[in-house]
């Protein structure tokens, strides 16, 4: 009736996406439809079609469009206002809103497709939705998802869908990871999950890899469209967004996230002695300054004193802290190195003992094992607590073991991510401990 014909991917994903049960509910209403998708394949053209054709269909249905970055909203909220105006949807639509924040699509039997950006907070407070579309779902956080999910629980039949590509390591990506891995894994039996991808490893000029990871090619999306993505993406961002390959995940990180989430402790006191770290992005475009300091209760607590643009602020605000550190690491093979002839108390800390400290912080989260006298071994609590800081947790969440040829190990920085806060307190703590006991478990710290 909308004068629209699919290609036959999009006949076979819609299919699976409206499927129903027995009693008349969506399949996936319960887990949700679940896509990872490359980019220019035709994904807004097909749920957009779908959300118009449920709205005409039933009379008074909420929609709730949201992507994370206010341009995605936009663009996409652009691509739809051009479906609206189509020869036969036009006479269905009453009124296209537009205005920030409150841009919609309203139709003549009252339901409605409500646009927004959820990095502005839309989708908070609405009830009684029934369709709820998560564009950019690699960016889509447990707070949002909170936030959202409860408007759909007094909908007869709601029906849950996230958009997205495979996330980026900095990504907040863990309601869209967990639903991919369960859907692969075949524990969720309510979950519509669907992925296009080229296979990993593969040569990324090739043209049959192109068109398994992206239907639509050649046909809707030629080959200068491909090459242009090529050309201005990074390669690991092309293979991803392009491609659709997932980054392998048998490479875990090198500290257990949720073991550090366990590890923030919200009352932790001002820490005294205190030592710092001064560490610098490869572009020279931030600068870290991290701190460690033994707590009254003997153990360690991390924090970010300031992550800053360029490196022009960091001698003033050095020398107007309060609480005169111990000193002030300082990685002599990084970009901060060309700071340290002007850093009053800074420590110079070559590559081979800063394998040690990273070893050395690894060890103060995961605790270390020791022998007692009867030679049963002891495991000691996680020596470090923090304070919960954004930045910080995505760094720790991110960074790999890099392992040397003589066996040291230090942080691996993946594409996408800046690691160097997490390098920041690796060099506070190396310094505040430098290989001595720790007040509450009289454990060396060592070399892991």
């Amino acid at each position: 009736q909308f004068g629209v014909q699919f290609d036959p991917w999009q006949d076979g994903a819609g299919r699976l996406i409206l499927a129903k049960l027995p009693d008349g509910t969506y399949a996936a209403s319960v887990g949700g439809v679940v896509i990872s998708i490359p980019r220019q394949v035709g994904k807004t053209f097909l749920i957009g079609a779908i959300v118009f054709a449920l709205c005409l269909l039933h009379p008074g249905l909420t929609v709730l469009w949201t992507a994370h970055r206010l341009r995605t909203a936009n663009e996409t909220f652009l691509k739809m206002q051009a479906f609206a105006r189509r020869k036969k949807v036009a006479p269905q639509v009453r009124k296209i809103v537009l205005g920030a924040g409150d841009e919609a699509i309203e139709f003549h039997n009252g339901s409605r497709i409500l646009f927004g950006a959820r990095e502005r907070g839309f989708g908070r407070g609405f009830d009684n939705v029934d369709v709820e579309v998560f564009d950019e779902a690699q960016i889509l956080t447990e707070n949002a998802i909170d936030d959202m999910l409860p408007a759909m629980n007094t909908a007869k039949n709601p029906l849950p869908i996230y958009i997205g590509t495979p996330p980026k390591p900095s990504d907040p990506s863990e309601v869209f990871t967990a639903k991919r891995d369960a859907a692969l894994a075949g524990t969720d039996d309510d979950v519509a999950y669907i992925e296009f991808s080229a296979e990993r490893g593969c040569d990324p000029l090739d043209h049959a890899q192109w068109a398994k990871a992206n239907p639509s090619y050649p046909s809707r999306t030629p080959g200068t469209a491909m090459l242009r993505m090529k050309k201005n993406l990074t390669l690991e961002s092309f293979v991803r967004e392009g491609l659709g390959v997932w980054d392998d995940t048998s490479m875990a990180t090198a500290i257990d996230v949720k073991l550090w989430a366990s590890l923030w402790d919200v009352a932790t006191s001002q820490p005294s002695p205190i030592a710092l770290g001064v560490s610098m992005s490869e572009d020279r475009k931030w600068t870290t300054i991290g701190l460690a300091g033994h707590r009254s209760d003997g153990l360690i607590h991390v924090e970010l004193v300031k992550v800053g643009r360029g490196s022009g602020w960091v001698l003033a605000r050095l020398a107007e802290m309060s609480r005169k550190p111990l000193g002030i690491g300082i990685l002599t093979t990084g970009p901060a190195g060309s700071l340290l002839p002007s850093v009053k108390n800074g420590r110079p800390v070559g590559a081979q003992e800063y394998g040690a400290m990273c070893g050395r912080f690894l060890d103060a989260v995961n605790g270390v094992s020791t022998k007692g006298d009867d030679d049963e071994v002891v495991v000691s609590e996680p020596m470090i607590r923090h304070s919960g800081q954004p930045v910080l947790n995505r760094a720790v969440g991110a960074a790999r073991k890099k392992i040397s040829k003589t066996g040291a190990m230090t942080w691996l920085e993946p594409e996408g991510v800046d690691c160097t806060p997490l390098e920041a307190v690796t060099l506070a703590l190396g310094v505040l401990t430098d290989g001595k006991a720790t007040p509450r478990s009289g454990v060396v710290m060592g070399i892991r």
